[in-house]
């Protein structure tokens, strides 16, 4: 079941946050994609900048969304991208 917070998230089209990044925290702007997958598309936040796999994880998790960073994705714990088909 998708939060309020990520659906309020998906109809804006992205969402800034604040993230740990080379030892430091700033805050990075993070956009709605759809990723095809097969003859559908799912959803997901992403951002052209290197964070760490861990941090990527806890954002995640955070925000119920599929996050990725620089060609690496993390998924909210127990999900997967055929969750978030058709979102």
């Amino acid at each position: 079941m998708l939060s309020e917070n990520a659906k309020e998230i998906i109809g804006k089209g992205e969402i800034r946050l604040r993230v740990r990044r080379s030892g430091m925290f700033q805050f990075v702007v993070f956009k709605v994609r759809r990723v095809p997958i097969g003859k559908e598309q799912f959803v997901e936040l992403f951002v052209d900048r290197i964070i760490d796999v861990g941090e990527l994880k806890k954002l995640a998790n955070e925000i119920g969304l599929p996050v990725e960073a620089e060609k690496v994705r993390a998924f909210p714990d127990g999900t997967g991208a055929v969750d978030f088909i058709g979102l």
